[in-house]
């Protein structure tokens, strides 16, 4: 397993170092020594999954407001995501910068976020099935979130967006400094 940083501090890409043979493949991606050796999250209370029927689908960005934020290490488990992640720290050096790397099934890559980034994706694929293991456990009054499309951030999404809640379509504009 290697465990690389990100541009944004506290932010690292998980990939599996596969093992294989006539079967296919077998890795790690997930180590509780090595991540806790990095001081990264080792406690996983909640485990979730997300299923997206089509290509093109946005869900994000979204965060947990404190005391509730959460740490995720999301993975795609079946398709193809462009996982993206904004940094809200406003003591960060990367504050409202953001990140964004592609996850795959077949690649085993997972991203680490740590509390204070929002985070989404866009499905690359139909039938796209995303996998998160997130501590502490959701809770809907901590719920908040930025657009997919705010003037604020710089990201660029790799096709057009096919289906989005309306939730996330809704975020007002972020101000920073607010």
């Amino acid at each position: 397993m290697i465990v690389s940083a990100t541009a944004i501090p506290g932010l690292w890409i998980v990939e599996p170092e596969p093992i294989g043979d006539d079967r296919g493949w077998f890795a790690r991606t997930y180590d509780q020594a090595e991540f806790a050796r990095l001081g990264l999250n080792t406690d996983w209370p909640q485990w979730s999954r997300s299923f997206n029927k089509r290509a093109g689908t946005v869900r994000g960005m979204h965060y947990q407001r404190p005391p509730h934020a959460e740490t995720k290490l999301v993975t795609c488990l079946q398709g193809a995501i462009l996982d993206a992640v904004i940094d809200l720290r406003p003591d960060s050096p990367s504050y409202c910068q953001s990140v964004a790397v592609e996850l795959g099934g077949a690649s085993g890559r997972a991203l680490y976020i740590p509390p204070g980034l929002a985070h989404g994706f866009q499905t690359l694929a139909d039938d796209t099935l995303v996998g998160y293991h997130i501590t502490p456990p959701y809770r809907p009054e901590a719920s908040a979130g930025v657009r997919w499309d705010d003037p604020a951030f710089s990201l660029s999404w790799p096709g057009p967006i096919t289906v989005i809640a309306d939730k996330d379509r809704a975020w007002p504009d972020f101000r920073l400094g607010a």
